[in-house]
């Protein structure tokens, strides 16, 4: 029988950092908590993380030690295995949160490991992606989803089974609906229809019941556990808890007795996060399911649906919001009326690539189409003598009185900060650019203003320091999206 903690993991960590919102006086609880150090297991090329979000990675343990025992007093000794991988990715300004979940079905590339247990090394191979952690613990876990979805992750999460009720129980448990009575013997669950509140041994059944409840699979499981989850988000942020003292030091007493983090991840750090995360409510959380197919090899298999999946993977690596700029001064102000924002879609852009890394120019330039800048061509700039250009720039013509009007657009969507300049560059080759269909604009793309992109061709130079397009965060139509409005009758 599998038992599920995937709902203690995010309920935890989203209670260590909302509830503790402004509260030192919970460091002494907060003081108790363990830590587990695999540094030592984690692969030398990481991705980086430039963006200044924050993402930490969720995972559920079925350790049937200590007060888990009674969940299978057989199978204590025998380590530790997952049902549930989440990936945690909260905005760089701490208003927005999205927790990605990954299939436990999910066949991926599992790169090279060591056995948790006994540390001999384990083969890279092609597996279901819990099995990552089944066989080589944490580290080997962080390992595979970091090399699935270049994401860095800044932290991890470690959950059991006991401390699921604890927190539910301080939650004064949480509403669910069923659309008929449920008497499920193996899942030890008896429900009557309709909505009502659960706690404790029933709201854990509810959680990790699968044949009563839905169609069995475990993609059906996933959304009554992220409609359950973003119902833990909205009761915790709501006023009720948050102003109550007694209420939020059991929330986050139940926290801190039932987790294992990373050593990083301590009691100031902690807190410094959640001041910061003020903004963030049960509103700005989305509960995201990786977008996914049929596994052609096996029935009971998944497999990640590209480009889907690795675009939302690219959104949430690019997930950098722009600080608004500082409001003029009065010495600076004048009674001339402002210009009107040049909008994407009025820029017209020639990419080159300045390195020797081939492709960069119609990668950024598809990026950069998306967003709704018009790409007039991509091509060459490397240096005479074959070498590349070490700083990436953006540049428009001399003679372009409102040039500097049109790169500053382009100059926002770079990762790398660049200062537009005057000055071209005479590019070797260039060639037309099609851009792909991607369905429909992004929000600021400028698309339907009726401005035709008719101003100075700008120009994008990319170096050897390019660090990428920013990308606004967004989850694609096959991947489903659960959130606080989301009806709990919907499972």
């Amino acid at each position: 029988m599998r038992l599920m903690a995937w709902v203690s993991i995010a309920l935890t960590s989203l209670l260590v950092l909302l509830a503790l919102t402004g509260y030192t006086l919970y460091r002494n609880v907060l003081g108790n908590l363990r830590t587990d150090d695999v540094s030592d297991d984690l692969n030398a090329n990481r991705p980086v993380n430039a963006t200044g979000a924050l993402n930490v990675l969720l995972v559920g343990s079925d350790t049937r030690e200590g007060d888990n025992k009674r969940y299978g007093q057989h199978m204590q000794g025998l380590g530790e295995r997952t049902d549930t991988i989440i990936l945690m990715h909260i905005s760089p300004n701490r208003d927005k949160a999205t927790l990605i979940s990954f299939p436990r079905d999910s066949m991926v590339q599992i790169p090279a490991c060591r056995n948790a247990q006994t540390k001999v090394a384990i083969p890279p191979r092609l597996d279901m992606i819990n099995s990552a952690f089944n066989e080589g613990g944490m580290g080997c876990t962080i390992n595979t989803i970091e090399a699935t979805t270049n994401i860095r992750i800044d932290h991890y999460i470690k959950v059991d089974f006991t401390g699921f009720k604890n927190i539910v129980d301080a939650l004064g448990g949480i509403q669910i609906c069923v659309p008929t009575a449920v008497q499920d013997k193996e899942a030890k669950l008896t429900l009557p229809a309709g909505k009502q509140i659960v706690k404790g041994e029933t709201a854990l059944a509810y959680v990790r019941a699968r044949k009563a409840l839905g169609d069995g699979s475990d993609i059906s499981r996933i959304k009554r556990q992220q409609i359950f989850l973003s119902q833990v988000a909205k009761k915790a942020t709501s006023g009720d808890t948050l102003t109550d003292p007694g209420k939020l030091v059991s929330l986050v007493t139940a926290a801190a007795q039932s987790v294992v983090m990373d050593p990083n991840l301590d009691v100031d750090t902690l807190i410094e996060i959640a001041q910061s995360a003020r903004s963030l409510t049960a509103k700005g959380v989305k509960f995201v399911t990786v977008p996914w197919e049929a596994y052609p090899g096996n029935a009971n298999r998944v497999q990640f649906k590209q480009p889907d999946a690795a675009r939302m993977f690219e959104s949430l690596r690019n997930d950098i919001e722009v600080t608004p700029s500082a409001k003029p001064s009065a010495a600076t102000s004048s009674s001339a009326p402002s210009k009107p924002a040049i909008k994407p879609a009025q820029v017209r852009l020639q990419v080159l690539n300045g390195t020797t890394i081939d492709g960069k120019a119609k990668e950024a330039a598809a990026a950069l189409a998306a967003q709704g800048f018009t790409i007039t061509e991509v091509g060459d700039a490397r240096p005479a003598d074959g070498t590349s250009r070490p700083k990436t720039t953006v540049l428009f013509g001399k003679k372009d009185t409102d040039g500097a009007d049109y790169a500053a657009p382009l100059a926002a969507k770079l990762v790398n900060k660049v200062t537009p300049a005057s000055g071209k560059v005479k590019p070797g080759a260039v060639q037309p650019f099609t851009p792909i269909a991607s369905g429909s604009p992004t929000a600021d793309s400028g698309e339907g203003t009726g401005t035709p992109a008719d101003g100075p061709v700008v120009q994008l130079v990319i170096g050897l320091d390019f660090k990428g397009i920013k990308v606004p965060v967004t989850i694609p139509e096959s991947a489903r999206v659960v959130d606080s409005k989301t009806d709990v009758c919907s499972t």
